[in-house]
């Protein structure tokens, strides 16, 4: 059996048209804030935190979020996520997330920061039940290193298994291993060095959405030199990658994405997360 570093279990329920937490736990590096609501829709935000500062050589993380019937939930972290360097043993973290019909779980954490000689892994597992809407970014920055290379880290793999009413819905896996590929070459990071990326899936996806979100794209990108796509996924639903040479860059452009998404499936303009 695995001796996670962290754990965390977080339930969340609609009482009266207020989201609130039916059960909370947590336990080791992982621990999450008091809840926020940033407007009167009900809707709530959790801010997770690791008092540790960052992820070191064999951590294990455990995230495990339901939302339950008709309840709405923003899930971010209060900062980066750094991996430092693991010269024995990868770090790992798994989240599991259910999302029952009628729910809203937007998952937004901060950049992954893979430090000089750092590995690791990341597995995202979702169960949706129809009339569910899920919402998911992530952001692959490369950290600090001696020489001032982007790409010291060892290896980052990303995945993501969506499951819609129990059948496999997405796949997605993004694996970057600089100690084996030339990452920044074509095929891999096409001389970009950070990576940015979502994957919405909702019943309210459209055509005329997914047109709209291009546009939102290309105005935010201000003609800079970056690469961006939207693609429809085999379910009702679209991910977006950006390829980019800065955090920033691809922050405000899926920033701007997350705000037309909100406005056009919630009727509601997030509040902004920062947390400096």
């Amino acid at each position: 059996m695995t001796e996670w570093t962290g754990e965390l279990s977080l339930s969340l329920e609609d009482r009266a048209g207020k989201t609130v937490a039916r059960n909370v736990y947590f336990q080791g590096a992982f621990k999450v804030m008091r809840p926020i609501y940033h407007d009167d829709s009900g809707k709530v935000c959790y801010y997770l935190l690791n008092p540790g500062g960052g992820y070191l050589d064999g951590d294990r993380y455990r995230m495990d979020v339901t939302a339950e019937p008709g309840s709405r939930v923003t899930l971010t972290t209060q900062g980066a996520t750094k991996v430092y360097k693991t010269p024995k043993d990868h770090a790992y973290q798994e989240t599991t997330m259910t999302l029952k019909s009628g729910s809203y779980l937007e998952y937004l954490p901060d950049p992954l920061i893979a430090y000089k000689d750092a590995s690791y892994r990341q597995k995202n597992i979702v169960h949706m039940e129809h009339g569910a809407i899920f919402l998911y970014t992530d952001i692959l920055t490369p950290g600090w290193s001696p020489d001032g290379g982007h790409f010291a880290y060892d290896s980052v793999r990303l995945t993501n298994e969506i499951y819609l009413d129990g059948e496999p819905a997405v796949f997605d896996n993004v694996r970057l291993s600089p100690s084996e590929q030339q990452v920044g070459s074509l095929g891999f990071m096409e001389g970009y060095t950070h990576l940015g990326s979502m994957i919405a899936i909702g019943e309210q996806t459209t055509d005329g959405l997914i047109d709209v979100l291009y546009d939102v794209l290309a105005e935010t990108a201000d003609a800079e030199d970056v690469k961006y796509g939207v693609s429809r996924l085999a379910v009702p639903g679209f991910s977006i990658r950006v390829l980019a040479r800065s955090t920033g860059k691809i922050e405000k452009m899926l920033n701007a994405c997350h705000k037309k998404i909100s406005e056009e499936w919630l009727g509601l303009t997030p509040a902004s997360l920062r947390k400096y």
